[in-house]
């Protein structure tokens, strides 16, 4: 298994201001009425109350940071309602920097979109990662842009072959593996929680599926050949002791440990 490796999740919300711009709303709306009206609209028509990527206000990106050195699961999180842009600016840097094996699941059909979109937006800055081979041509055969390369593995469709009808979910997948799956949310809630004011729990929710995601990963490592058996019991058991240091400063990792146990 080649280092460093960069898995990644995002965590996001309807992005109110956004409907404000698009929909002309009066100035005197509150938020909650701006969106119930477009969610009325939208049932109106029969449409899901999933907001279309491009509505997607990036919340938390969690990361699973693994290379020679160690392993680091770390989130950016916009804590202010203002930082979206510094946000992804900062898990791009880190692209740019590490030039990393980046890996997701359903990052190709969620995740990156959402990112290009809102990166857009901010005026985010990403050269390397969107290098097809014009600048360094080593990355015309491996980017992290086209579908069927290696260098951003989507590891939900690799898996299912690149066929939507045999996607399957993360939390199924985890379990069925043996490792813990989601604990206490799952993406429905993340908005709800958010206008609760529980960002943090979003924030280690977000943190325990990129660990599942990561996992995941180790195990598919370990079919192709990437990881001997040997190898992959080492990995897990490395994972196994470092969230055990970070346990006792974070709840949910000793959640998340008792679980898997």
């Amino acid at each position: 298994m080649a280092w460093p490796v960069l898995v990644f999740d995002i965590e996001s919300i309807p992005d109110v201001d956004g409907l404000r711009a698009l929909r002309g709303a009066p100035a005197d709306a509150t938020d909650a009425q701006v969106y119930e009206a477009w969610l009325n609209e939208r049932k109106d028509k029969g449409q899901s109350d999933f907001a279309p990527l491009h509505l997607q206000r990036v919340l938390v990106i969690s990361v699973v940071f693994r290379n020679a050195e160690g392993l680091r699961v770390h989130s950016f999180v916009d804590r202010d309602g203002q930082s979206e842009g510094r946000v992804i600016q900062t898990f791009f840097n880190s692209i740019e920097k590490h030039q990393p094996q980046l890996v997701s699941w359903n990052g190709g059909g969620f995740d990156l979109p959402v990112l290009h979109y809102r990166g857009l937006r901010h005026g985010v800055e990403a050269s390397k990662y969107w290098d097809m081979g014009e600048d360094d041509r080593e990355y015309k055969w491996n980017n992290y842009i086209s579908r069927y390369h290696m260098r951003h593995l989507d590891l939900m469709d690799l898996l299912a072959m690149y066929s939507p009808k045999n996607n399957a979910p993360l939390d199924a997948l985890a379990k069925l593996c043996g490792f813990p799956g989601k604990l206490g949310m799952d993406g429905s809630q993340v908005y709800p929680q958010y206008l609760d004011g529980r960002l943090e729990d979003i924030r280690r929710y977000c943190e325990t599926d990129v660990m599942n995601t990561y996992l995941v990963y180790c195990r598919f490592q370990k079919m192709r050949g990437g990881l001997t058996e040997a190898e992959y019991e080492q990995e897990i058991a490395f994972v196994k002791e470092t969230l055990g240091r970070l346990a006792p400063a974070e709840s949910h990792w000793q959640e998340y440990l008792a679980a898997w146990a």
